[in-house]
C-alpha cells in the first residue's frame, strides 16, 4: 500500500499553495492525498469536564471551523485533480507535533512556508522550519516565485552533500526528475583554504584543481548507484568554488523544486539542520525537499 503525502492545512493562503502543489504532486507519482489540520480544542472538548456545564456551553466551538478548514481543501484537490485519493484529518495536537506523528506513516509532509496566525515578514513560518528539522520522512515546504511553483523550468536541483547525508535524498531527487520528465541538476560546492575567492585565477594543477577534482569524483560516486536505476534521467553534474548555500539559493531560480539531505542522528531530539538546508528554507526561489538520512 501505498503511503500517503501528508499536507498541514489551516486556511492560510501559504497551505492553499501547499494544497495545490502537493495534488499535482499526488497526481504525478500516484499517491493518496492527506489532509490534516492540527486543532487543541479536539483534545480539550472531548476531556472530562473542569468546569460548569453553562461555562462549557458558552466557550466557542472549534470543531465547526476546524471541519470547514479541512473540506475546503479536500475540494480545492479535488477539483484539481479528480483521480487522486483524498482524505482528511483533524488531531488533537499543536500543529508541529500532528505533522511529525502524520509523518512517521507518510511518503512526504508537505507544509507551507507561512501559516495562519505566524508573524508577517518572517521568510520562513516556525511549523514549516520544525517540521523540516525534526521528521522521520522527507519534508517539502512550498515557497517560491510563481515559476517555480508551477514546475516550468523542468529541472530538479540536488544539493549534494557528503556520502553518508545525502543517499537517500540522491534516491529522491531522482525519483522526482524521473516523474517530472525532467534534468536533474546535481551540484556539489567546494572551498579551496588557499583559494578562498575566485577574483584571482590559481595555476593549473594546484590546490584548486585538486579541490574540484575531489568534488567531482565526490559527485560521480554520490550518483552512480541512483543513475543506474534511472538510465532515463538526464543528469547535469557541475561542480561550484563557493558556499553551498548560495551556491543553491542562486541555482534555484532556475528549478522547480530543491533538493538536500539532513542527518537524523538516533537519540537527537531538536533541531537537525545544517546551515544550507535553514538557508534554503529561508531563501530558496523554489519548493525545498529536505530528505532525511539515518546515520
Amino acid at each position: 500500500m501505498e503511503l500517503p503525502l501528508v499536507v498541514g492545512v489551516d486556511g492560510s493562503d501559504g497551505s492553499l499553495l501547499a494544497v495545490d502543489w502537493a495534488v499535482d504532486e499526488a497526481a504525478r507519482h500516484g499517491l493518496p492525498l492527506r489532509l490534516v489540520h492540527a486543532s487543541l480544542w479536539e483534545r480539550y472538548e472531548s476531556a472530562p469536564p473542569t468546569v460548569p456545564a453553562k461555562n462549557r456551553e458558552r466557550r466557542p466551538s472549534e470543531r465547526v471551523p476546524a471541519e470547514h478548514t479541512v473540506a475546503s481543501a479536500a475540494e480545492r484537490a479535488g477539483r484539481r485533480h479528480p483521480g487522486v485519493k483524498v482524505s482528511t484529518g483533524i488531531i488533537p495536537e499543536e500543529a508541529v507535533d500532528a505533522l511529525l506523528y502524520e509523518g512517521n506513516n507518510a511518503s512526504a509532509v508537505v507544509t507551507g512556508s507561512r501559516g495562519r496566525g505566524e508573524v508577517q515578514g518572517l521568510l520562513l513560518g516556525s511549523v514549516g522550519l520544525s517540521v523540516a528539522a525534526r521528521a522521520s520522512c522527507p519534508v517539502i515546504v512550498v515557497r517560491g516565485d510563481a515559476a517555480g511553483l508551477a514546475g516550468t523550468h523542468e529541472r530538479i536541483l540536488l544539493g549534494a552533500g557528503d556520502l553518508d547525508t545525502t543517499g537517500e535524498a540522491v534516491r529522491f531527487a531522482f525519483r522526482e526528475a524521473e516523474a517530472r520528465a525532467s534534468t536533474l541538476d546535481a551540484v556539489r560546492a567546494w572551498r579551496c583554504p588557499a583559494h578562498g575567492t575566485t577574483h584571482h585565477a590559481a595555476p593549473a594543477g594546484g590546490p584548486a584543481d585538486q579541490h574540484e577534482g575531489r568534488a567531482a569524483a565526490l559527485l560521480d560516486a554520490l550518483l552512480a548507484d541512483a543513475a543506474a536505476e534511472h538510465p532515463g534521467v538526464r543528469v547535469s553534474r557541475t561542480t561550484v568554488e563557493g558556499p553551498a548555500r548560495k551556491v543553491l539559493v542562486h541555482r534555484s531560480a532556475a528549478a522547480d523544486l530543491v533538493v538536500v539531505g539532513a542527518r537524523r542522528g538516533p537519540g537527537h531530539f531538536g533541531l537537525q539542520l545544517g546551515r544550507v538546508s535553514h538557508t534554503l528554507l529561508h531563501h530558496a526561489a523554489c519548493p525545498v525537499a529536505v530528505v532525511p538520512q539515518r546515520v
